[in-house]
């Protein structure tokens, strides 16, 4: 330690973004590992550190007591008595035992805890920065990938885009920019792990409140997402403003806030849908782009039968059933479509 133990820890608190009484206590953990291997002549250790000076200075603590039994914990009363008339039984006295060098062992051991105590500052601080990012958006760029997961350069770190987060069809390369849901951040023993994902539904919902500055500002609220990655998601929204009209809001002039989510799902098909306390007019906009002539609905079971024309009825379903599972999904009802013809046909059966 010399003169210049100030400056060097401000320097390294500023580079590596930890506080400097953090390094201190790492420094001080430091030295009583060191001493403790070196002069381990006293149990319980303390050391102190001038922050100003870096000189350091070594403290044997023992307890004051009547009868000694054991000289490297304890201390007899009288002798206390000798260095502060203050002392009393069960005390602790502080009694310097600095070595007038540590030693390059001493001084090896304390620079490898010092090190990890760094390293370990360092990975709570990215921890922490994270952790309040947890259901937020980030901006990445791809490093690297294996055969199932894709490593997102996100600056001070690295985040994992695992297999079941990658958006089917989508193609990582080296150097692609991505906007990414961060899902959770985990404390490991190697640092924090970011998980994110291109699959989740509040991505979207992210993106929405870029794009659409009266779901920032809370004039358009998103009531609920249904969503199929890399194919199509449907999105509900309500207005708390009757004089704005929240699809147009979302879709924007001539589709173009829309499209810019598109564009960054890579050609994902996104349905804005107008959301509605009446369950009956939700799940008929729900089926969007099909027209729904009636909804009846089946409290108990949480079900709901829809009648389209006949030519609607494939449009209703989508392909593969998708329009009809991402209604379901939006409203929270099961929903049985039924054409005009199937109805007529079950009212002749009955009849």
């Amino acid at each position: 330690m010399n003169g210049d133990f100030n400056e060097a820890v401000l320097q390294i608190g500023k580079e590596k973004g930890i506080d400097k009484a953090v390094l201190i206590d790492a420094l001080e953990a430091a030295l009583i590992s060191a001493y403790k291997k070196n002069f381990g002549s006293a149990q319980n250790v303390k050391i102190t550190i001038n922050d100003e000076t870096g000189e350091v200075h070594v403290y044997a603590q023992k307890k004051v007591v009547d009868v000694v039994e054991d000289d490297l914990l304890e201390i007899n009363i009288d002798s206390a008595k000798e260095i502060s008339k203050k002392y009393q039984i069960d005390d602790i006295v502080d009694i310097e035992v600095t070595p007038k060098k540590f030693g390059r062992i001493a001084a090896q051991t304390a620079k490898q805890v010092v090190v990890q105590k760094i390293r370990e500052a360092e990975r709570g601080i990215i921890y922490d920065e994270f952790v309040s990012k947890e259901s937020d958006l980030i901006n990445g760029i791809v490093q690297r990938k294996d055969k199932q997961n894709v490593y997102i350069d996100l600056g001070k770190t690295e985040a994992v885009l695992g297999l079941s987060e990658q958006m089917p069809g989508e193609t990582y390369n080296f150097g692609d920019r991505l906007k990414l849901y961060i899902v959770e951040v985990k404390k490991t023993t190697k640092g924090p792990q970011i998980i994110v994902s291109r699959t989740h539904p509040g991505l979207v919902k992210r993106l929405f409140e870029l794009e659409v500055p009266e779901i920032f500002q809370g004039i358009v609220e998103i009531k609920s997402i249904a969503r199929e990655a890399g194919s199509r998601t449907k999105i509900a929204v309500h207005s708390v403003d009757e004089n704005v009209d929240p699809t147009g809001a979302c879709i924007g002039s001539k589709g173009t806030r829309v499209q810019a989510i598109v564009d960054e799902l890579k050609g994902e098909k996104v349905d804005v849908i107008k959301w509605s306390k009446v369950p009956e007019e939700f799940i008929a906009s729900a089926l969007s782009p099909a027209k729904v002539l009636n909804v009846e609905l089946f409290e108990d079971e949480r079900c709901a039968r829809v009648v389209v024309a006949d030519y609607q009825l494939s449009l209703a379903i989508g392909k593969e059933g998708q329009n009809a599972r991402l209604a379901a999904k939006l409203t929270g009802w099961k929903i049985d479509i039924k054409s005009e013809s199937q109805v007529k046909d079950t009212e002749n059966i009955i009849e």
